[in-house]
């Protein structure tokens, strides 16, 4: 039997939220005003790892927006990423799974953007056979249109997923130089600091190559309705990268629920070209990212962020170990030779 690990908090439980009626009354009003009638239902999204305001707001007649909002002052982060995220699902090619803007606004020193409200739920863990099917053939649809983004989207001037991964992902090579705290490595990968290092270097190069990627695929960041279409959220994090960066965050929980995630990245249309180990790589580069991240204490966010960062570093680390042959496959899988597809 191939063992499932489930994280420490429900996906759709993560968040802790303002309520509608703690936003301020000048904000309420601008927000019911761009409604057209007041909120009769206010249901706060459960799942995220920020404090921001997210709902989807329902009006006596069943109109349907989803919001957000942050404080311009206290939560200036927040709302340049709801901003950037506007212009870029704006900017988006037609017909692909993803909310579109509606309208913003700005009051009671607040900021406020309403989106379309996808009649949709969080994927459950263990990932069901329906749910992957649908996100995975969701994104080879996403990937393949961003592969050549229109210039509408280059002209928002994103930012490069090879300077990002210099600039904030590579953190194994800051750890063997001393300069960051080394997180507790799991027995199957106690003495591999070096391959870490030498996997995680090579992200950068690779990540010149390609067209647009989420950035931040997860499987808190997408929805599926109820004819089964999987649908994609929350894109602050576009950038200029290869799509099968995306596929390797996602796949992180496929794999930690049993599944061979080595098949189902192989088999997506989206590494297509990619470097033969571009998974190993990314594995290393995310592990770093997310144990450091882990261990750097307390944060003002979700009170989960840590633990699920400690989760998902623990996964990507354990994944990467049994395909370096680090650590004995689990019973029912098979250890993939580094550097080759199944």
């Amino acid at each position: 039997m191939v063992p499932i690990s489930l994280p420490p908090v429900p996906y759709d439980a993560t968040a802790l939220r303002p309520g509608w009626a703690e936003l301020p009354a000048g904000l309420r009003a601008a927000v019911t005003a761009r409604l057209g009638g007041p909120v009769a239902v206010a249901r706060v999204a459960g799942a995220g790892f920020t404090r921001g305001f997210a709902a989807v707001l329902e009006t006596a007649d069943g109109r349907r927006t989803f919001v957000k909002a942050a404080s311009l002052t206290e939560q200036r982060h927040l709302v340049d990423w709801y901003a950037r995220e506007a212009a870029v699902l704006d900017r988006l090619p037609a017909g692909l799974p993803v909310p579109r803007p509606r309208w913003a606004v700005a009051a009671a020193g607040w900021y406020a953007l309403g989106l379309d409200a996808i009649d949709g739920r969080t994927p459950t863990l263990p990932w069901t056979p329906a749910d992957l099917d649908a996100t995975l053939a969701g994104y080879a649809e996403v990937a393949a249109a961003l592969a050549d983004p229109p210039p509408e989207l280059v002209g928002l001037g994103l930012p490069r997923l090879a300077d990002l991964a210099r600039e904030d992902i590579l953190w194994w090579g800051e750890v063997a130089a001393g300069r960051e705290p080394a997180p507790e490595l799991p027995p199957s990968a106690p003495d591999r600091l070096p391959e870490l290092v030498a996997l995680e270097s090579r992200l950068p190069r690779y990540a010149e190559r390609g067209g647009l990627a989420h950035g931040d695929l997860r499987l808190d960041n997408v929805l599926v309705d109820p004819t089964g279409r999987a649908w994609f959220c929350d894109w602050t994090w576009t950038c200029h990268g290869p799509a099968w960066f995306d596929l390797v965050s996602l796949l992180i929980t496929a794999h930690a629920s049993g599944l061979d995630a080595d098949g189902l990245f192989a088999g997506h249309p989206a590494t297509a070209g990619a470097p033969p180990d571009a998974l190993d790589v990314t594995l290393a580069a995310l592990s770093g990212y997310l144990l450091t991240s882990a261990a750097a204490g307390p944060t003002s966010a979700s009170p989960h962020l840590r633990a699920h960062q400690r989760w998902s570093g623990g996964q990507a680390l354990g994944w990467l170990a049994v395909r370096q042959g680090w650590a004995a496959a689990p019973e029912g899988r098979e250890p993939t030779t580094p550097g080759l597809r199944k």
